[in-house]
């Protein structure tokens, strides 16, 4: 059975306890990373500086701590992902697939980065976070 190992761990510690909660429950279905929790000022600037994120430091629901958000994916990651490799990239849409229901299951209100409002049509957003889900 999967579990996470001591770096994603310590990630997820970082986490809203529901999201803690939520993710324990991902694990025993489907392996997988978390990539961020909590980030602090500089690397929360970093991503919207390079345009992995839309929000500046602190309008972001990683900057809360406890973190109301995480980044999380399919393990192991997916190496060449995109519109150029569907097969790939269908693993991450799988992935919140399993998330969402989870969540459901949990009567937890989360959004996901690939359906920011959450209305089931992926192509009308301009930014598509697939890692990415927070609570609501």
């Amino acid at each position: 059975m999967p579990s996470y190992g001591r770096t994603s761990q310590g990630r997820l510690d970082t986490c809203n306890i529901r999201l803690r909660l939520l993710f324990e429950r991902v694990i025993l279905h489907k392996d997988c990373t978390i990539l961020y929790g909590h980030r602090n000022e500089t690397d929360q600037n970093h991503f919207f500086n390079t345009g992995q994120s839309e929000v500046e430091w602190p309008d972001s629901k990683h900057n809360a701590l406890p973190s109301n958000a995480v980044d999380a994916a399919p393990w192991p990651i997916p190496k060449k992902w995109g519109e150029d490799n569907v097969k790939e990239l269908v693993k991450f849409y799988e992935f919140a697939g399993i998330v969402k229901y989870e969540a459901a299951r949990m009567d937890l209100k989360i959004r996901w980065g690939g359906d920011w409002d959450s209305d089931g049509d992926y192509t009308d957003q301009k930014f598509d976070d697939l890692v990415h889900f927070e609570l609501v």
